[in-house]
């Protein structure tokens, strides 16, 4: 069952255009056509070419519903799996859809701290939690490659958020980008020592 996500519930952190280079990895892996894909997101087949050649960006709706669409799940005994990793670690680590931030997995030791529990925040965006440097980060990972096959992992210092609820400590996060099962991607989130 595919997941609604809402413009309410996950704010699009990174601009409409780079959905479309996302959408066509995500189209190739699970080797849907253009007009599937059309289809389902309810445009044409010449919409979603442009969209993936960059020479059209999806409006507000259709990127809401690209991302629905491409939102990571944990459909697999390799994701279900993965995530039990994650929420046994001791430590600080969390895994969030890619497309979306919705939280999918979480360390004790990273929600040491949040006054909302790991179960509550399952299932939706913690985007409205990120720090500026977070902010920042995300509108620049088209320049770093992180939608090639093959992306690099990524670190960043952040500063605190403003979030009694879901605190950021300032310190080094790393970001890695995996590619999961139904062929939706989700980015799992590391504190690096220092």
């Amino acid at each position: 069952m595919m997941d609604r996500v809402t413009s309410a519930d996950a704010p699009e952190p990174r601009p409409a255009a780079r959905l479309g280079p996302a959408l066509k990895t995500w189209r190739l892996l699970l080797r849907i056509k253009q007009s599937h894909a059309a289809e389902l997101i309810g445009v044409s087949q010449a919409t979603v070419s442009r969209w993936e050649s960059a020479g059209q960006e999806p409006t507000g709706a259709q990127a809401e519903r690209l991302g629905a669409l491409m939102a990571a799940r944990l459909d697999s005994a390799s994701d279900r799996a993965l995530a039990a990793l994650v929420r046994h670690s001791e430590s600080e680590v969390h895994l969030i859809c890619d497309a979306s931030h919705r939280l999918l997995a979480a360390s004790p030791a990273r929600t040491q701290g949040w006054r909302i529990t790991a179960a509550e925040l399952t299932g939706t965006s913690l985007w409205r939690y990120a720090s500026a440097e977070i902010v920042q980060a995300e509108a620049r990972l088209g320049e770093a490659g992180w939608f090639e096959p093959l992306a690099p992992a990524i670190e960043l210092a952040t500063g605190p958020n403003a979030s009694d609820a879901v605190p950021i400590r300032p310190g080094r996060v790393r970001w890695t980008r995996m590619r999961l099962s139904d062929g939706s991607f989700a980015r799992l989130v590391q504190a690096v020592a220092a």
